[in-house]
């Protein structure tokens, strides 16, 4: 007889997108089955008022709603929910915490350190990470820099791009010194975050999140976003210069049609850009490998082995 399959799902609640993976677990081995995600903009007034907005909270507690739907209707039987650096920083926090529950969503906001370890194993189980790689996460409010499993291999810094959007508002097309702005902001930031890795050495950046999904996708032209076409995809330095260069010279509209720009990615695709060749110049790196998978990837096993909520 067949053993039975358990469903279960991993939930990331990001400063700018709030994604869901629902995954089958059989004879102890994960199959995704579906993928859901929306862009709310969670973090989009944080810098300025320390809190979450009124129109950005509700269209995140309904995310959410519409995930509790989507999880029932799929048999999933037990979930985790976490939260990353948008809600680490807001204030009201709580308030938000409560409607998620009230939503049928119950979240735990997790650290910086443990939003590093889960995406290094999320990224790990697709990629064979050995030495002299360093897996770079940028977020709307935090991005991440790991180089392994432990306490020591990661830096978590303020530099998401929802936050450098606030700190360093761009017009639309941004203007050349706000772009030289920007780079310089994100060197200095990166150089001086990572000062304890002075005697690292790397030969090879992965890249996670929706920045490095989303230039991936614009380099490959898709008109339909394919998981496994995004996955292993290899970018050099010159041509993530080439897409900062390109994209900081359009508008939002513009860029909107380019194929492969996600809607709610246009402005925030600019700086995650600056970010990405930033960090390689950091490094020394002349090559990115792309990885579709992430923190989501990196919740699931712990779900698997009994730590999650009923569904």
């Amino acid at each position: 007889m067949r053993p039975s399959v358990r469903r279960v799902a991993a939930i990331d609640i990001g400063t700018n997108t709030i994604r869901m993976l629902v995954a089958g677990v059989e004879r102890g081995r994960i199959r995704p089955v579906a993928r859901f995600r929306r862009i709310t903009g969670m973090g989009k007034e944080l810098r300025a008022t320390g809190k979450i907005g009124p129109r950005e909270f509700r269209e995140s507690v309904s995310a959410l709603r519409e995930f509790r739907r989507e999880m029932d209707a799929l048999g999933v039987v037990k979930y985790k929910a976490c939260g990353t650096a948008g809600l680490r920083g807001a204030e009201n926090r709580e308030e938000f915490l409560e409607a998620a529950c009230a939503a049928g969503v119950r979240v735990e906001v997790i650290t910086a350190t443990e939003e590093a370890r889960r995406t290094w194993e999320g990224v790990h189980g697709r990629f064979r990470l050995e030495d002299g790689t360093v897996v770079m996460d940028i977020g709307g409010g935090s991005t991440e820099f790991i180089a392994g499993p432990g306490r020591r291999d990661a830096v978590s810094l303020p530099i998401g791009v929802v936050v450098a959007c606030g700190l360093l508002p761009l017009s639309d097309p941004p203007e050349p010194w706000q772009i030289l702005n920007l780079k310089h902001y994100f060197a200095g930031r990166i150089s001086t975050g990572t000062v304890s890795w002075s005697k690292r050495r790397f030969r090879r950046m992965v890249g996670t999140a929706g920045t490095f999904t989303t230039l991936a996708a614009l380099d490959r032209k898709m008109t339909e976003y394919d998981p496994g076409k995004i996955d292993g995809h290899t970018m050099s330095l010159a041509r993530l210069r080439h897409w900062e260069e390109r994209l900081s010279r359009l508008t939002e509209r513009e860029r909107l049609r380019l194929p492969g720009m996600e809607k709610g990615r246009e402005r925030y695709i600019v700086p995650g850009a600056c970010q990405a060749v930033a960090a390689m110049e950091r490094f020394g790196i002349g090559r990115l490998v792309v990885s579709d998978a992430g923190l989501l990837e990196g919740i699931l096993p712990g779900i698997r082995n009994g730590k999650g909520e009923r569904g």
